[in-house]
């Protein structure tokens, strides 16, 4: 497999990207051979170890490009009253909407659920964490990360935190549009507030079910100099190599950042 000829735009993604397909490939916690993700695993412990960080808390959460999922809010739902989901695709919104529901049929978290209230010391409270998550997100809105405000024509204010996991590589087809897009979605954050990224390295593809979508390549020193440029103070960062085995992707290693937006409230 390699990566498509043509940086994948977001016609293709309205038309081919497959939500449920996707989860399956990637967000469950093990596969049919009960082998554990060790993907999920180390993202689900690095955000723990980020939402635990000291001032990485308020209001406001913005979770940009969220996709279908929910794992990345899982932590920081202890650490903010509101939480606004912002993906582009509607199949991705609709799934995320119908866990928020709680609809039959829904992608089944409880088993990342369980495996983040055992990091946090209880097992058994997985059930009350996801009510609690279902009762924080206020808003699910379309976003576009290519634009100077990606909530158009929606206006939010400024939030206490922006999180964003595994997007602006898959939306920016270069290294000026992925700078571009943080100087954009850094711009929904208020001065002293915080920017979280989970950021793939190294990676050109990923492939769900039979298709196949492009990554920007990148390396750790570019993602670090574009939080710098977009005016933040990076604040912690972990770097870990990608697991073999899961999905099908020529991803090398994963970032995990957080920092702080100069300026004061």
């Amino acid at each position: 497999m390699e990566a498509p000829a043509t940086f994948t735009g977001t016609g293709e993604y309205e038309r081919s990207f497959n939500p449920r397909d996707y989860l399956s490939e990637y967000y469950r916690l093990s596969d049919g051979q009960g082998r554990p993700n060790a993907f999920l695993m180390q993202n689900l412990r690095s955000l723990a170890k980020v939402f635990a960080l000291e001032g990485l808390g308020g209001d406001t959460l913005l979770d940009v490009g969220c996709g279908p999922t929910i794992y990345q809010l899982l932590s920081a739902c202890e650490r903010f009253q509101e939480i606004v989901a912002m993906d582009y695709t509607p199949q991705n919104r609709r799934e995320l909407e119908s866990w928020l529901r709680n609809e039959p049929g829904a992608f089944n978290w409880q088993p990342v659920v369980q495996y983040v209230c055992e990091l946090e010391g209880d097992r058994g409270k997985w059930a009350e964490k996801e009510e609690k998550l279902r009762g924080k997100v206020k808003r699910v809105l379309k976003c576009n990360v290519t634009k100077a405000n990606p909530a158009a024509p929606v206006s939010l204010p400024p939030a206490d935190c922006v999180l964003s996991t595994y997007c602006l590589e898959a939306a920016c087809p270069d290294l000026p549009a992925f700078r571009r897009a943080l100087r954009s979605i850094g711009g929904l954050a208020r001065p002293g507030g915080h920017l979280v990224l989970l950021t793939s390295l190294g990676t050109t593809y990923y492939g769900i079910g039979e298709q196949v979508f492009s990554c920007l390549r990148l390396e750790e020193a570019a993602v670090l100099e574009a939080v710098e440029g977009a005016g933040f103070e990076v604040r912690f960062t972990q770097l870990q190599p990608y697991p073999a085995g899961i999905g099908r992707t020529d991803m090398q290693a994963t970032l995990v950042l957080a920092a702080r937006r100069r300026g004061t409230a």
